[in-house]
């Protein structure tokens, strides 16, 4: 379901890309060459169509990123969790006669002679 919902986002990502190129900014753009259509719909309409096509590309790419995130395969890659994690799983007690307030082992203690 991962793939698929990533498959679409790429999908969608090319239409946007297209839907932005072809828009007119300030008053040039790709949109103006398109004659035939701008004759069918005129120029106004053709702008709201492109402008509501690119806002709701953006918030389908939005909905599918948020819905992709909850399909993630995090499991199926071993080591794949937190090491913030592993470390609080993996920490020993030390015993603090052994340790020097440096963070080094101490030394042995040696009988005196």
């Amino acid at each position: 379901m991962y793939v698929f919902i990533s498959v679409l986002i790429v999908v969608a990502s090319l239409f946007l890309i297209l839907a932005v190129v072809v828009q007119n900014s300030k008053g040039g753009g790709l949109a103006a060459g398109f004659s035939s259509s701008n004759q069918v719909m005129g120029v106004r309409k053709t702008t709201d169509f492109l402008e509501k096509a690119t806002w709701g590309l953006g918030g389908f790419i939005a909905v599918l990123c948020i819905l992709g995130s909850f399909f993630l395969p995090t499991n199926a890659i071993p080591g794949s969790e937190s090491e913030l994690k592993n470390t609080i799983q993996n920490i020993h007690t030390v015993d603090p006669n052994t340790v020097s307030p440096f963070g080094s082992a101490a030394p042995e203690a040696t009988p005196a002679e």
